[in-house]
């Protein structure tokens, strides 16, 4: 039986690269969950408020439209990476795809659920400066200062 593997994952060629290095780098008998975090603003195509500016009003259709859009590209990118594992001999039914609204932020949700039984998680590195991420640290340096007993596999 092969490890289980967490791949922090988005609709971004980053994180496909993450897929790719994974499916290349570890056993085909690995169970794996590509997971996925995102703000929940599903809340904001639903309000009608009457202290709404018109300007909102008007551009709220939009931003549900792209909403919208967004999960239609994460469940595509899902659909490839699940075909890129499956193509390089991992069993379809030992992947998982797991779609969840933050609950904190998407870093802290990464930590959360890489410390429910993986023995490996799968970061692909943000292309931010060295100067930004030392200052403000991006999510990929969150998660790796602020997880505990499971190997970080970062792809560049």
């Amino acid at each position: 039986m092969g490890i289980k593997l967490l791949i922090a994952f988005d609709d971004s060629e980053n994180a496909m690269r993450a897929v790719e290095s994974a499916a290349r780098s570890f056993s085909p008998d690995s169970h794996v969950t590509l997971f996925h975090a995102a703000q929940d603003s599903s809340a904001l195509c639903k309000m009608n408020s009457p202290e709404l500016t018109p300007l909102f009003k008007h551009e709220q259709s939009e931003f549900c439209t792209l909403e919208d859009t967004k999960r239609e590209l994460v469940e595509n990118a899902f659909r490839k990476a699940t075909e890129i594992l499956v193509d390089n001999g991992f069993i379809e039914n030992d992947i998982v795809t797991k779609h969840v609204k933050t609950k904190y932020d998407v870093a802290r949700d990464i930590i959360n659920e890489a410390a429910s039984n993986y023995d490996i998680l799968v970061l692909g590195k943000r292309g931010i400066s060295g100067i930004k991420d030392f200052l403000f640290g991006g999510t990929t340096q969150k998660v790796i200062h602020g997880v505990d007993n499971v190997s970080v596999f970062i792809v560049n």
